[in-house]
């Protein structure tokens, strides 16, 4: 008897799928570290082309530290937040407010620099302060319910797409979709409430220092706050720092939300610095922006769109650092998919395609709408000291939490 089992065992270890399969295994720690090192010397490449060659590279290597923090953090808003409404679990939104303290810190230093006198009724270049208006708290929250119904925030998508996720091609179609029905809007909100809404910015009352000490201590008050709801850890033994255990530590086992958080605020703030704060969402918009333009269906004039700060969009002939951006976000989450054995494409049927799909449409017409989405506006913003982060962000958890219990969420 046992002699069969054991004949039956070899038989099934040596049959011909079960060698595909650890053939195919043994390939993907090799192709994983191939599409790493095609970043780098495309980044490489980059940096010598005259003109943005510079920021163009950095915008790569920007990403592709972005997909590896974000896939191997599982930093996704909408994951992060599902945890804590449905789990009773707080301890993944730490990596959210870890990456808010490091980000504000890090901006206030750069805001000296650009703009000594934050009093002086101006706004630091580039960072993404946007007009407060009942606008932005209707575009969170279509954010937030579409998060819940597609799965994930829109860069949850894109570094769930290096893991295999196929729902996300279809949320990313939907987004393109959405940001066309956003430009359709776009003129009707401005005209009625965006033009004449306040930009409010902190450090134009309290000062760098001041802003700084509310920011942080709003961020602590939060930590507190969460605090109840935070596991406990289970003990573990101390252990040899052998080259294995390093491996795993850094490609198998998901990293501290802390540690996640703090260097997603630290990218965030070297992106602002060389380039132009975090967002996901330029590319994707300026990419509906031109084949509407191309086929004459934009409309004739988009009143104040690209006067205001945020993730705008533009009409392109070429890709832009931020789509290198999301182009290096993407293939750095799947070349550390495929050095941890994460990649495993996932099931898609009718039913969570469409509601990817629509759910997509939701979030497009929400960033498109204010101007950016959980990195762009949540991210950016907040750690700009601007008081529509914050709001984007109450808004967005008040559209997933609706998303959940209305079970949205459920494939």
């Amino acid at each position: 008897m046992s002699e069969t089992i054991q004949s039956s065992n070899l038989a099934q270890a040596t049959s011909p799928r079960v060698t595909k399969q650890r053939g195919a295994s043994a390939l993907r720690g090799p192709l994983g570290v191939l599409v790493l090192a095609s970043l780098l010397v495309t980044a490489y490449l980059l940096h010598g082309a005259p003109g943005r060659g510079a920021a163009a590279s950095f915008s790569l290597l920007t990403g592709a530290a972005l997909g590896i923090l974000f896939e191997r953090g599982r930093f996704c808003f909408f994951c992060i937040t599902r945890d804590f409404i449905e789990e009773r679990n707080s301890g993944p939104l730490y990596a959210i407010l870890a990456a808010l303290a490091v980000g504000g810190v890090g901006y206030a230093i750069i805001f000296g620099a650009f703009l000594p006198n934050s009093m002086s009724g101006r706004l630091p270049p580039g960072a993404h302060i946007g007009p407060v208006s009942w606008a932005l708290v209707a575009a969170g929250v279509a954010f937030g319910l579409g998060m819940a119904l597609s799965g994930a925030c829109i860069s949850g998508h894109l570094y769930r797409l290096g893991q295999g996720y196929t729902r996300a091609p279809f949320a990313l179609v939907g987004a393109l979709a959405g940001f066309g029905v956003g430009f359709y809007t776009w003129n009707t909100l401005y005209l009625s409430t965006i033009a004449g809404a306040p930009t409010l910015w902190l450090p134009a009352w309290l000062g760098y220092g001041g802003a700084v000490l509310v920011h942080l201590v709003a961020i602590g008050l939060l930590a507190l706050f969460l605090l109840r709801w935070l596991p406990t850890l289970p003990a573990r033994s101390a252990q040899e720092l052998t080259p294995s255990r390093l491996q795993d530590l850094l490609i198998a086992e998901r990293w501290h939300p802390l540690v996640t958080g703090a260097l997603v605020g630290l990218v965030g703030v070297f992106a602002y610095l060389r380039v132009e704060p975090l967002g996901v969402t330029a590319q994707l918009g300026s990419i509906t922006r031109t084949a509407l333009a191309n086929r004459g269906l934009l409309p004739a004039r988009l009143h104040g769109l690209d006067t205001l700060a945020g993730c705008a969009t533009q009409v392109i002939q070429t890709i832009t650092d931020n789509g290198l951006l999301v182009s290096g976000l993407v293939l750095a989450s799947f070349a550390v998919a495929l050095l941890g054995n994460r990649f495993q494409p996932s099931t898609l049927t009718l039913r969570n395609g469409t509601t990817a799909l629509l759910g997509g449409v939701l979030m497009g017409w929400g960033a498109m709408t204010a101007l950016g989405c959980t990195v762009g506006v949540l991210l950016s913003g907040i750690s700009a000291f601007a008081l529509s982060g914050w709001v984007f962000a109450a808004a967005c958890f008040a559209g997933v939490w609706l998303g959940i219990k209305l079970r949205l969420h459920q494939d």
